[in-house]
């Protein structure tokens, strides 16, 4: 079942509440995934400043002595800001290596995100509940996505849940299934792509990653998808400085978007949408079969 979330915010009259919309968008979906939630959520950054956000599921972490070695492989300063079982690392070294290094040599660690612009966190529990204890409603910025999850084909576990982002503030949240996941994660494995989970939607994740690492544009890169990724899923995407949105080509996976000069969002149900502000005047449709739907900011 699963509902997905996503806001871009095209002008700044909103921005002070985007976590705050967002967090009323996702309450809206905890009837369609109950067991766990997400979110990402976007802001301009810090010139020159890559953030991390690590989680430790079930267990005390020494963050202190984490950051410590990371200093040394990165050979530049690392902050520290503990959200509970979250921490976001900040340093000017180099996010790509800084990820890997983790996955490879602290295994009680997962890496949500890096990047410039991107904070992501989940947790198992009620979708109110997570965005309660992440603080989502105080959060600003330009773009956030959201899911709440319905685990039918797996285990309720917090690094099983949604978003996911292997890129550089690149992530998804996906409705639906890919039956050709175990297949690409190995071809995505050899082109350098790393992945913390079985869950088929970071394969997705990864997938868009390695297309836009590899020079593709949004666009391009989820024209590819339409060819390389064989299921039925809903995608909404946040990349840095962008959004979009795509359904396969049945488009069996619910999805609608409302779009006014101010902003553009998607849900799987209109009550997502309907406390949005000025949705009256919005322009409202369901995204085609098999069409690629993007917005960025003006530069």
């Amino acid at each position: 079942m699963c509902g997905i979330v996503g806001l871009f915010l095209k002008t700044e009259r909103y921005r002070p509440d985007l976590g705050r919309l967002t967090a009323a968008m996702l309450h809206e979906m905890r009837s369609r995934g109950p067991d766990s939630a997400g979110f990402a959520v976007y802001d301009e950054g810090t010139p020159g400043e890559t953030r991390l956000t690590l989680l430790s599921e079930g267990a005390e972490h020494d963050w202190a002595a984490t950051a410590a070695a990371l200093e040394s492989v990165l050979d530049a300063e690392v902050a520290v800001r503990r959200t509970l079982d979250h921490a976001v690392f900040s340093t000017a070294g180099d996010g790509r290596r800084a990820r890997q290094w983790i996955i490879d040599n602290v295994p009680d660690l997962d890496v949500l995100s890096h990047g410039r612009q991107i904070e992501l966190y989940k947790a198992v529990g009620d979708p109110d509940l997570v965005a309660e204890r992440y603080d989502l409603a105080s959060r600003t910025g330009t773009h956030a996505i959201g899911h709440t999850r319905m685990a039918t084909e797996s285990a309720i576990t917090t690094n099983g849940s949604h978003p996911f982002a292997t890129g550089a503030d690149t992530c998804l949240v996906h409705n639906g299934s890919f039956s050709n996941h175990n297949q690409l994660r190995r071809q995505l494995r050899r082109a350098g792509e790393s992945f913390q989970t079985e869950n088929d939607t970071e394969v997705a994740a990864g997938y868009l990653s390695w297309r836009l690492r590899e020079g593709d544009t949004i666009d391009e890169a989820l024209m590819a998808a339409l060819e390389d990724l064989d299921g039925f899923y809903t995608l909404a995407i946040g990349i840095e400085s962008g959004f979009a949105i795509l359904r396969d080509p049945i488009a069996c996976k619910p999805a609608l978007v409302a779009e006014t000069d101010d902003w553009v969002a998607m849900s799987s149900e209109y009550r997502s949408l309907a406390g949005l502000p000025g949705i009256e005047d919005a322009e409202l449709f369901e995204p085609e079969p098999g069409r690629i739907y993007s917005w960025s900011l003006a530069a």
